[in-house]
């Protein structure tokens, strides 16, 4: 009996020592310096990031539900839904090897973003810094605040690594959205050119509130003309998500740049809710990215871009990139809402489905 005794005493010794060395160390890898991941992105209200470069981005949740960007920009959905989804699913995998520990360790002191996570009560849930790929793509370094090992991070299922979720780069979370603005609350839409030989092309369209629309144009070129109500109607439905393709702020030598080339146009457009907004358009000198280089596009002098321009807004504290193809069918002409519709004439530009055939290209010069 006694030595019953003796031998339950020395396996249960045996399964403490066990347990320590085995599970203890596992639930110490489990939690605080390589607990990553949040259990619930609807409590994160505030994400701070931070780069070597002193870049910094403070997304926040709105009253209306969306977020926001450095308390000034409304942020872009994609981005935000990425990075909420990777903190949820974030895992740490293993802690850096001793052999490669320094080296992390060094490259987080010079190059990494730090986050700083934020719930509803303003209070810090997690603050990590990001750094870049681990071996062989293998996932991401990180290391929390405080913690003596940096660590191997994934997203189960997900090959690659997470650094680019977590930019400090305010680009990369703007929303683009240049005019959004529904038909039935478009008030005015001015179209000017500023080339002298096109000067008589500009045009302001017009919708009161019972939503009778009209164009103003030069007298002497619509007189004796009916309004082609149809054109005009689709036309109003062109302010609805217009998306630019990114903001280049701080480019250098921009300003040069964009002083060297001639105004296309200036849009300024004006909702019934009062909301306006005007847009300077430019020509792009040609480059290296211009499919017109090889191939000339008989609307656009050989000197520009045929398929993007710059574009100056938001009281002249952006600069954009504008994508021809998105806003070709706002440069309308003046005398094109006063032109009959042809028939069985070939579909030109896109339009809203089941609107037909009703504004054709202009010259683009």
């Amino acid at each position: 009996m006694r030595k019953t005794l003796i031998y339950v005493v020395l396996l249960a010794l045996v399964g403490a020592a066990v347990y320590y060395f085995v599970f203890a160390e596992k639930s110490t890898f489990g939690a605080g310096e390589a607990d990553f991941a949040v259990k619930d992105s609807a409590d994160v209200h505030k994400i701070f990031l931070a780069d070597k470069k002193g870049q910094t981005v403070t997304l926040e949740r709105d009253k209306k539900g969306g977020w926001t960007v450095n308390k000034e920009y409304k942020a872009l959905s994609t981005p935000v839904i990425s990075l909420l989804s990777t903190l949820i699913r974030q895992t740490a995998t293993t802690p850096v090897p001793e052999a490669g520990h320094n080296h992390v360790i060094k490259m987080l002191a010079g190059n990494s973003v730090k986050v700083e996570i934020y719930n509803r009560r303003d209070k810090k849930m997690r603050v990590f810094y990001v750094g870049g790929e681990a071996h062989d793509n293998a996932g991401t370094y990180m290391l929390m605040e405080g913690a003596d090992k940096p660590y191997i991070v994934q997203i189960p299922g997900f090959t690659g690594y997470i650094a680019p979720r977590y930019s400090a780069v305010l680009a990369d979370w703007r929303d683009r959205t240049v005019f959004n603005i529904p038909a039935e609350q478009l008030k005015t839409a001015s179209v000017q050119y500023a080339d002298s030989n096109e000067t008589l092309n500009s045009f302001t369209f017009r919708q009161d509130d019972k939503g009778k629309m009209t164009i103003d144009a030069e007298p002497a070129l619509i007189a004796g003309k009916k309004l082609n109500e149809r054109r005009t109607q689709v036309f109003s439905t062109f302010f609805e998500k217009v998306y630019c393709e990114g903001f280049i702020n701080g480019t250098m030598k921009l300003d040069s740049i964009i002083a060297s080339v001639p105004k296309r146009c200036v849009i300024e457009v004006e909702s019934k809710a009062g909301e306006k907004q005007k847009v300077d358009v430019y020509w792009m000198p040609v480059n290296r990215r211009s499919k017109n280089l090889l191939t000339p596009n008989p609307d656009v002098d050989d000197a520009y871009d045929a398929d993007r321009f710059y574009a100056i807004g938001n009281n002249a504290k952006d600069t954009m990139i504008i994508q021809r193809g998105t806003f070709e069918k706002i440069f309308r002409k003046a005398y094109e809402f006063y032109e009959a519709d042809k028939a069985r004439e070939p579909l030109r530009m896109e339009v809203p489905k089941g609107s037909g055939d009703v504004i054709k290209m202009g010259s683009g010069k």
